[in-house]
């Protein structure tokens, strides 16, 4: 029998990037790393933001802030190149900036639907894209390179509200996960977490608690829940798993 060690699911030392790191899920996600040992850089579109929640983790371990919109190709293209002035390698990256969207149908226009597609999809392919040098020069033959995207379990069932673009954005987010791991592999792998209700600036306490009560376990998800799962993906005991998507939603998804 081989004995499970702190070594198999450690992050201690790795460099990681988490978009969207300054609130919400992304602090949490950075704050995990931070804590488990991991030097992480934490984007936000406002400066100010990143440095704050940069500062504030730091307290706790090694966290630097990097300003950044990954709304376009050309934002997610300067900030790989920024990323890249200060490490040689990334071993983590972590897609978590998101935006929602919520509208009635006849009301529901492109506004609605221009910026939640280009952060929540199109920024996981161009991040990717640019960021695969570094993502390569820190896989080795035995500790691949691990991409995480934060999806939704409202890409997996249909949401009650009505945010058309936010469903579908996540939805293709997990096919893109699929199709990445196939590509990237064995170098880099490739995982989503379709989260479920966490407080975040998406879903405020209260909401975060009435859907909870509603799920399997009776509550929403805290950082414990989410330090588990990217602890998991993001260190040796996930070696051999790449494209897929789990749900991280105390058994919403399965019960609906």
């Amino acid at each position: 029998m081989i004995a499970m060690t702190d070594d198999l699911f450690s992050v201690r030392g790795k460099v990681a990037l988490v978009t969207g790191g300054a609130r919400g899920v992304g602090a949490l996600i950075a704050q995990a790393l931070v804590e488990a040992g991991a030097q992480v850089y934490l984007t936000a579109r406002a400066g100010v933001a990143a440095e704050k929640a940069a500062a504030e983790l730091a307290l706790l371990g090694d966290c630097r802030a990097l300003a950044a919109d990954v709304s376009t190709e050309a934002g997610c293209r300067t900030l790989a190149m920024e990323f890249g002035k200060h490490s040689a390698q990334l071993h983590l990256l972590v897609n978590n900036a998101g935006v929602l969207h919520a509208a009635p149908i006849d009301e529901f226009g492109e506004d609605g639907w221009r910026d939640t597609i280009a952060v929540n999809l199109e920024a996981v392919f161009y991040l990717t894209k640019f960021l695969r040098p570094l993502l390569n020069a820190a896989a080795t033959a035995t500790d691949p390179a691990r991409i995480i995207n934060v999806g939704s379990i409202d890409g997996l069932n249909v949401p009650a509200a009505e945010t058309y673009s936010y469903g579908a954005s996540k939805a293709a987010m997990h096919h893109l996960t699929r199709h990445l791991a196939t590509r990237l592999a064995p170098r880099i792998t490739v995982n989503a977490m379709a989260l479920g209700p966490f407080v975040s600036e998406m879903l405020e306490r209260d909401l975060a608690v009435e859907i909870g009560s509603r799920s399997a376990m009776r509550r929403h998800g805290g950082i414990d829940d989410i330090a588990g799962i990217v602890g998991f993906l993001g260190s040796r005991a996930s070696t051999y798993v790449t494209g897929t998507v789990i749900p991280v939603d105390g058994g919403i998804s399965a019960s609906r």
